[in-house]
């Protein structure tokens, strides 16, 4: 005879839900040792030829070889890369809708945007960690400035009178806590992408910008705009000849471009670990290191609890910094 639940003994319904919740964890567990079966999606939330699509092709190229399964990059750009993000946040978390985030969609965001539309801690599950790259400081030519204590010397006898342009918040902010950390006040001027902003510098229109080494660096060594720092604890080798931020004007000041990989919260920690191990052995290859090297930028590999404790202490960092600076969200 069938008995309703309500009514059978308490050990069959105990046993029940036991054989119950093993199915799925077998189930589950099945389904990530066989990951991939099918293509899988790597959303670069920017305009193709950045550097956050540059590193989400060097990766989705490699992982195709190493899983086996297709890995192409789709990009999603738009609203300071809050569209692309928000669409992986809604995705299925089966591990084929991937998100190669970075320090605007991760970590600043929260900062200034008011409706992000996900949470970049609590929407996703961190991967691995994926590059770091740092930022140039660099002036314009008519800009009389030929050192970063130079700089800063004019900057306070011009409080505002020096004009510094973003291609984004994330350099905004860190610009504004530089200049809060020196007591300097310069005027922000926002532009459309890193290529606007460097051309209002070389035309003299701007006095001053924080840009990521792979998108400015080679206006510096052509000598079109003077590099004065790197924003990086230590000098880069490829460009050993400009001094840090930190051994010049303002001990321990560090800040770094960044990008690394998330999957939407909720994907089964087998294939988590199945995407970790796999970046960490490209990340380590000569071939990668040789391609991120040439453009000022160090692989970075982490364990995914590594990165998640990265992108809250990023998060936590730069609202820190936007209240400071009197930024609000919008």
């Amino acid at each position: 005879m069938n008995v309703p639940n309500r009514h059978r003994p308490l050990s069959y319904r105990l046993l029940s839900h036991i054989l119950a919740a093993s199915l799925l964890c077998f189930g589950a567990s099945a389904i990530a040792q066989n990951y991939p079966t099918k293509p899988i999606k790597l959303v670069a939330p920017f305009a193709p030829g950045g550097i956050t699509d540059v590193m989400a092709r060097a990766v989705a190229s490699r992982l195709t070889v190493e899983l086996g399964q297709t890995v192409v990059v789709e990009n999603r750009a738009g609203a300071s890369g809050v569209i692309g993000s928000a669409m992986v946040a809604r995705a299925e978390p089966d591990g084929y809708t991937l998100l190669m985030g970075n320090i605007s969609t991760l970590g600043i965001n929260p900062a200034v945007i008011k409706e992000l539309g996900y949470d970049p801690v609590k929407s996703f599950t961190p991967v691995s960690l994926v590059a770091v790259q740092p930022l140039i400081v660099a002036v314009s030519t008519n800009t009389p400035a030929n050192s970063m204590a130079e700089l800063v010397a004019l900057a306070k006898a011009k409080p505002g009178g020096l004009f510094y342009g973003t291609s984004g918040s994330s350099y905004q902010l860190v610009t504004e806590a530089f200049s809060e950390a020196l007591g300097i006040k310069m005027t922000h001027v926002p532009f459309k992408g890193s290529s606007p902003a460097i051309e209002a510098m070389m035309s003299n229109q701007i006095n001053v910008i924080f840009d990521p080494f792979s998108t400015i660096y080679a206006q510096v060594k052509a000598g079109r705009v003077r590099g004065l720092a790197m924003t990086t604890k230590n000098r880069s080798d490829i460009a050993p000849d400009l001094p840090t931020v930190s051994e010049t004007v303002l001990p321990g000041f560090e800040a770094s471009s960044w990008q690394g990989v998330v999957a939407p919260a909720g994907t089964p920690p087998e294939i988590i670990n199945k995407l970790n191990l796999a970046i960490v052995k490209i990340l380590g290859t000569k071939e990668v290191k040789e391609q991120f090297a040439k453009q000022g930028v160090d692989p970075s590999p982490t364990t995914p609890k590594e990165f998640g404790d990265y992108i809250a202490s990023e998060q936590a960092r730069w609202i820190r910094v936007a209240k400071q600076a009197g930024i609000q969200p919008e």
